[in-house]
């Protein structure tokens, strides 16, 4: 199996990507790909681990950045590290591609470079959210502010398909996000998405709410990608807050920090739980390659978990199990042609 890992994505590239690649080549078993510019590359590869084999540097010269605006020229031009390691996929060279660089970019170099799923009209972004019971798959959460009702309907059956194939859920439960658990419930777009998952093949439960999220009671919540992105950072914030002053409030007696101690285990299994670089990686769900963004802020663990999430995609056969789904699911729902 290979991995391409962009060495040029993170806040703090390359130090992080190439730690990264020589770690998980060791852990996992895995050729990893590491795409950016190799002056910079070769001498730290050959300081963090002279016999380390299993990790191929591959020449881009170029870095799409947090600030580069996309444009039909960059894209052409296949020479950030972005768009030669997503060439690398196309070609079969490689079996998934990861990045801790700009979403956007990713979104719209892998359209530029693998194309969309036959059927797809748009990718999505997606996440696992700790809830009640385990982690359900939330999206869009980002790569989509202005959604259509196919467009969730879509997200819907890729979400259900990752569920299953990732979280070993069978016949996961889908509720679509709205401010209401009844069907009337919600905006224009939540109103107009309502029949159409009720009429997929998919096990729709109906509008839930925030707190039947966190409730655990469903495996996979769908909504536009501007909400989800509001969701997602949200959830994060609150769960670093509450943190942070969980401990604060500990330390500040001497009485308390004596009974911190006892149940410290239990706050080290919470706070590795609500941590995002546990997850590593989201997967952009609809294009037609393997493809995971991480956040720009990742460390070397972080990215080395968003690796893993690739392999175990791999293994899993994600991405024929999406090819087929959105082949076969749709055959029955009529819905606007539109692009």
């Amino acid at each position: 199996m290979r991995i391409v890992l962009d060495a040029m994505g993170s806040d703090d590239y390359p130090a992080p990507e190439v730690q990264a690649a020589v770690e998980a080549a060791q852990k996992f078993g895995l050729e990893i790909l590491l795409v950016g510019q190799q002056e910079k590359l070769t001498p730290m590869l050959a300081e963090a681990n002279q016999s380390a084999a299993a990790v191929r540097v591959v020449h881009a010269p170029k870095v799409f950045t947090m600030t580069d605006k996309i444009s039909a020229g960059k894209l052409r031009k296949a020479e950030t590290s972005m768009a030669v390691g997503l060439e690398l996929v196309k070609a079969g060279e490689a079996d998934a591609f990861v990045t801790a660089g700009n979403t956007g970019g990713a979104m719209a170099n892998g359209l530029a470079q693998l194309r969309r799923i036959r059927g797809v009209k748009r990718p999505a972004l997606s996440a696992m959210l700790p809830v009640r019971g385990g982690h359900c798959v939330a999206l869009d959460i980002g790569a989509n502010a202005e959604c259509k009702p196919e467009f969730l309907l879509q997200f819907a059956i890729m979400g259900s398909i990752y569920a299953e194939k990732m979280l070993g859920k069978k016949n996961p439960r889908v509720g679509l996000l709205s401010n209401g658990e009844e069907a009337g419930k919600g905006n224009d777009l939540v109103k107009a998405t309502y029949p159409l998952l009720a009429a997929a093949d998919i096990h729709f439960i109906g509008n839930v709410e925030s707190k039947e999220v966190y409730g655990g009671e469903t495996d996979v919540v769908v909504t536009d990608g501007f909400t989800g992105n509001i969701l997602i950072k949200t959830s994060e914030a609150v769960a670093k807050l509450m943190t942070e002053r969980l401990k604060e409030e500990i330390m500040a007696t001497t009485t308390r920090k004596l009974g911190g101690l006892l149940v410290k285990p239990a706050f080290d299994a919470l706070r590795k739980d609500l941590d995002p670089a546990e997850v590593g990686a989201a997967p952009l769900l609809g294009l037609n390659g393997l493809t995971f963004v991480g956040h720009g802020r990742s460390d070397a663990r972080a990215l080395v978990n968003a690796i893993d999430k690739a392999r175990q995609a791999v293994a899993a056969n994600l991405l024929e199990s999406l090819q087929n789904a959105i082949e076969t699911r749709l055959k029955n729902i009529q819905t606007e042609e539109t692009e």
